[in-house]
C-alpha cells in the first residue's frame, strides 16, 4: 500500500507539498522525504506527532530514544512504520522541524493506493516556498529592537509598603477611594 500525504505550512499561504510513500515505511524515510521536498538539511532533533480531527497532539515519534516514564510509549522514527500509527484516510500529524520555535508542518493522509508499491517516498505535487528552517535570533533581534529595561525602568527603585491599600489597589477621586473590581472593569473601557 501506498500513503498519499498532503503537508501545509501555517506561515506561507502557498507553500503545500505531496508526498507518496509506502505504508511499511518507517517515520525515518517520512521525515527524509519531507526534508528532502522543501530542502532542509538534516540536522535537526525532528519529530511527528499523531493527532486528533482538532490537531490535538497525542503519540509522538521521536529522532532519538528518549527516556520517559515507563508509563507512556516511546516511539522512534527508525524503529516505526508508518502502518503501525497510521490506519485511516484523514489521519492528521504534526511534523515539528525547528524544535527549539515548534515550528511546523501539518499533514493529512488524503489517500490509500492499495495494490501498488514504491522504491522509495517521492514528491509528487510541490507548490510555493517552505519557510525556513530555522529562525536567527539574532536577525529576530537587529530586525526587532527591544527596550532596554534597567533597575528604574518601572519607577521608584523601592516601595513603601504602607502605600499599597490592603482591599485592592486605591483609586483617587471618588468617596473613600473605593478599589477597582472585575465587575467594573467594563465601566473603565
Amino acid at each position: 500500500m501506498v500513503y498519499r500525504f498532503i503537508f501545509i505550512s501555517d506561515e506561507v499561504d502557498d507553500f503545500y507539498r505531496e508526498i507518496q510513500i509506502n505504508s511499511s515505511a518507517s517515520f525515518l524515510d517520512f521525515s527524509n522525504a519531507i526534508l528532502k521536498s522543501v530542502g532542509y538539511p538534516d540536522d535537526q532533533m525532528t519529530s511527528f506527532f499523531i493527532c486528533e480531527d482538532n490537531w490535538e497532539k497525542r503519540e509522538e515519534i521521536t529522532r532519538e530514544e528518549m527516556n520517559t516514564s515507563s508509563e507512556v510509549d516511546n516511539f522512534v522514527m527508525a524503529d516505526t512504520p508508518l502502518d503501525e500509527l497510521i490506519e485511516d484516510e484523514k489521519q492528521r500529524l504534526i511534523y515539528i522541524f525547528d524544535p527549539l520555535t515548534e515550528r511546523c508542518f501539518f499533514i493529512e493522509l488524503k489517500e490509500i493506493i492499495t495494490g501498488k508499491t514504491l522504491k522509495e517516498a517521492v514528491c509528487t505535487a510541490s507548490q510555493g516556498n517552505a519557510p525556513k528552517q530555522t529562525i536567527d535570533f539574532d536577525e529576530m533581534a537587529k530586525a526587532n529592537p527591544t527596550i532596554d529595561v534597567d533597575e528604574n525602568f518601572y519607577g521608584d527603585e523601592g516601595f513603601e509598603s504602607d502605600e499599597l491599600d490592603e482591599e485592592g489597589f486605591g483609586m483617587e477621586g471618588g468617596e473613600g477611594g473605593g478599589t477597582v473590581s472585575l465587575d467594573s472593569i467594563d465601566d473603565l473601557y
